[in-house]
């Protein structure tokens, strides 16, 4: 195929690190790129990452988008802020609806389309939910922080997929782990009570009923039954779906939790159409999406023609 004037070589959905290295690369590479983000990426919510390389005492959420979206400016790209709100493919172009936060909508014509729409979060009832994930009360990932938890009293929530796994996971670096129950029914079977108990995970059996904060920002988790469990840290194991109905109306294969099935080079089943970080199958941590960015990035760009100068 010849590259056509007004088509961008690639549509990239999603603004957050996986979406801007994607970018970054696509604009050394010189191709035309257009990153439509709608502002709620995840990483936003980090206080502080310890375990993103290259920053020893750490970095702010925010501060590292901040940080990708100049390096973006670098080099002739920039977030477009709006919301695909839809995805087809029309005499081999996808054809994008873009609707901004005006709520105008215009068309957007690419030759690929490389998703990085991340995943929605299902809520738990926690008071002060932004002051509690600031202050590092509140805490989303037991394998990007948990040593930075080291023996505190932490309280981990049931999954939906291995319900005790976080909890026996977050024994390597603490003695006093408490695991409640998410669910009016308990997921736990008597194999798993028996692996809490070899590792001395006190488990609740009274499913939460809410948490809230104290003065000095503990968090205290609340049960059914009345009792109160105040804790240092709590991870609520939040449940999540991926943001991935754009590329399965195209006919992209879904796995669990609606997350992309893609290849090694982040090809969906759909020809053109890429997905990298957490919207597809995988660990979900900063180093792997903007890892699977580059992958996906570079096979772009070989696949299509040459922009020569």
């Amino acid at each position: 195929m010849d590259l056509t004037p007004n088509v961008f070589d690639t549509l990239i959905i999603g603004g957050g690190p996986g979406g801007l290295t994607a970018a970054i690369y696509l604009r050394r590479f010189t191709r035309n790129v257009a990153l439509v983000d709608k502002g709620n990426s995840r990483l936003a919510w980090i206080p502080v990452s310890h375990n993103y390389p290259g920053f020893p005492d750490g970095i702010n959420g925010k501060l590292l988008l901040d940080q990708l979206r100049c390096q973006l400016g670098k080099y002739g790209g920039h977030v477009i802020p709006g919301e695909i709100s839809n995805l087809r493919i029309d005499d081999g172009l996808f054809i994008a609806d873009c609707t901004s936060p005006e709520g105008n909508v215009t068309e957007m014509r690419a030759y690929t389309v490389l998703l990085a729409t991340g995943v929605a979060d299902v809520g738990m009832p926690v008071e002060r939910w932004d002051e509690a994930v600031a202050s590092g009360a509140v805490r989303l990932c037991p394998v990007c922080d948990g040593y930075d938890v080291i023996d505190k009293r932490i309280a981990v929530a049931t999954a939906e997929v291995n319900p005790v796994g976080h909890a026996l996971f977050m024994r390597s670096f603490s003695r006093d782990v408490l695991l409640f129950e998410r669910a009016d029914e308990s997921v736990v079977d008597a194999d798993q009570h028996a692996q809490l108990q070899a590792a001395n995970v006190q488990h609740i059996a009274s499913p939460l009923a809410g948490v809230t904060l104290t003065d000095d920002l503990k968090p205290v988790l609340h049960t059914r039954d009345g009792e109160s469990y105040e804790c240092d840290v709590f991870y609520p194991m939040l449940g999540e779906n991926a943001r991935s109905g754009l590329a399965a109306n195209l006919g992209a294969e879904t796995v669990e939790c609606d997350t992309l099935a893609v290849d090694d080079h982040c090809r969906t089943a759909v020809p053109g159409l890429y997905a990298i970080g957490d919207v597809t199958r995988g660990l979900n941590q900063i180093t792997v999406a903007t890892g699977q960015a580059a992958i996906a990035a570079t096979t772009i760009h070989n696949t299509l023609p040459w922009a020569l100068r």
